[in-house]
């Protein structure tokens, strides 16, 4: 097994452990509890850690996490009227698809 990163928060841990599982990259949350032990350790020794069951995927997730990290972020108006902002490619309002 192999560590591949820190999250800041539970939620982002388990949302990026869900996506390299899909992706074919069995991953796992460790230190998931060890928040409530904050002030007693050092608090970047709290925070939750993703790891890799295989090795040799370290590279294609670590390829993968940064592209979630960094989606392109839009500002785009829908036929609908709605002003669409952040990575959102389809509006919330109405479904429509961002125009290429």
């Amino acid at each position: 097994m192999r560590r591949l990163t820190q999250a800041p928060n539970m939620a982002l841990a388990t949302l990026w452990v869900d996506l390299l599982c899909e992706d074919g990259m069995p991953a796992t949350v460790q230190r998931q509890y060890l928040g409530a032990a904050a002030g007693h350790l050092p608090p970047d020794e709290c925070l939750p850690e993703i790891w890799l069951r295989h090795d040799e995927h370290l590279e294609r997730a670590r390829t993968l996490l940064d592209r979630l990290r960094n989606l392109p972020q839009h500002r785009w108006q829908c036929v609908c009227g709605e002003i669409v902002e952040g990575g959102f490619e389809q509006c919330w309002n109405c479904g429509t698809l961002m125009p290429r």
